[in-house]
């Protein structure tokens, strides 16, 4: 495990490229760069969704009634919630997605899945999971993809353990979608 020594910054040196924790990082941020702006140009042209939307409409599919609240869509989908309020503000406008208000706690609102988000999701899936079988797992050897796995659920299991928002608890253990 690497050991994180407090310096001033002027001492600190200026990282190599063959720094281990350098070269493990690019290659996830290249990676998951290349595979995403894939599976966004296919989604698009085949199915006129972007991949933002696609991934709202996972996670409120695999949510308990097909339905969270607007903070938790955000903590899954991975954006602010300004962004999500614009993301859902799109999917309601093309009734995929309804947002209601918590009869209970005024701060709350909801974004439920519609009948239409459903069929929209049960039809735009089959591209998204080819584009991943394709563009990322035929990429992994067969004996490696348990190993990636299990690297990538530690590290959020170790995020989870320093104190992250548990909605984030429950995004890590949903299908991943992107």
């Amino acid at each position: 495990m690497t050991e994180t020594v407090e310096r001033p910054l002027v001492e600190m040196p200026v990282p190599r490229a063959d720094d281990p924790r350098l070269r493990a990082w690019i290659a996830f941020l290249r990676a998951y760069s290349a595979v995403t702006r894939k599976l966004e140009a296919e989604l698009h042209a085949e199915r006129d969704l972007g991949l933002a939307e696609y991934d709202a409409l996972v996670q409120l599919a695999l949510a308990d009634d097909r339905r969270l609240r607007m903070s938790e869509l955000a903590e899954r989908v991975v954006l602010s919630r300004s962004g999500v309020s614009r993301l859902v503000d799109r999917l309601e406008a093309t009734g995929l997605v309804l947002r209601a208000p918590c009869m209970d706690d005024a701060r709350v609102s909801w974004a439920t899945l519609t009948d239409a988000g459903l069929a929209r999701l049960r039809d735009a899936s089959p591209v998204h999971l080819r584009g991943v079988d394709t563009h990322f797992l035929a990429q992994i050897p067969d004996e490696d993809r348990e190993a990636l796995v299990r690297a990538l659920e530690t590290v959020v299991r170790g995020l989870r353990t320093r104190g992250t928002p548990p909605a984030m608890d429950a995004a890590a253990s949903a299908t991943p979608t992107a």
